[in-house]
């Protein structure tokens, strides 16, 4: 219940006073490549619920894979920057205003890679929304780097990174507080200020 309250009025506060670097932000992407501003996409979220995730659109609008290897030419100029600043993270305070996330939380993953979750630790992630940051963004915060290093990528992440991300996650979610997220929320913000 405190955790809701902190994260409806976090999340609240952060979009009015960041909306007009958001309009701003919207207007760069329309300006720099065709497609909408924002990027929306199925992932799982609390108790293996399906929801829209949201951020600001940092690629071209066209097929490709998954996971993002390395520098992928689809990315944008002005993606480089949003992904590097991880403001393409910001329209997720929406996700969590409307209850879908919470600001700290084991991040949302797509259903295929969801399915490949052993049953124990699928239980234990999914019992808490998914959030903006947890302990696993913050190790592997230089995912697109080692999955570029990879023979296989795809491989790579479903078989080395996500089992080590999942491990990371299901012990927050067993040790979880309003401490711990506060902890978490100012690494996170440290990390992104140092760039």
């Amino acid at each position: 219940m405190i955790k809701r309250l902190f994260d409806v009025l976090c999340s609240a506060l952060g979009l009015l006073l960041l909306a007009p670097a958001l309009l701003l932000i919207a207007l760069w992407i329309k300006l720099d490549s065709k497609g909408p501003a924002l990027f929306r996409q199925t992932r799982v979220g609390r108790y293996g619920v399906p929801f829209t995730i949201h951020k600001f659109r940092t690629m071209r609008v066209e097929p490709g894979a998954a996971i993002t290897v390395g520098v992928d030419p689809r990315i944008t100029r002005a993606g480089r920057v949003l992904r590097a600043s991880k403001l393409d993270e910001l329209p997720q305070l929406w996700d969590v205003l409307r209850g879908a996330m919470s600001l700290v939380g084991p991040r949302p993953e797509l259903p295929r890679y969801v399915e490949l979750y052993p049953q124990d630790l699928r239980e234990r992630v999914l019992s808490v929304r998914p959030g903006v940051t947890d302990p696993a963004s913050l190790a592997f915060s230089h995912e697109a780097e080692l999955l570029a290093a990879a023979s296989d990528p795809e491989r790579e992440y479903r078989e080395v990174i996500l089992p080590a991300k999942l491990r990371l996650s299901a012990d927050y979610a067993a040790k979880a507080s309003l401490v711990t997220d506060l902890r978490l929320i100012l690494r996170t913000l440290g990390r992104v200020l140092r760039g």
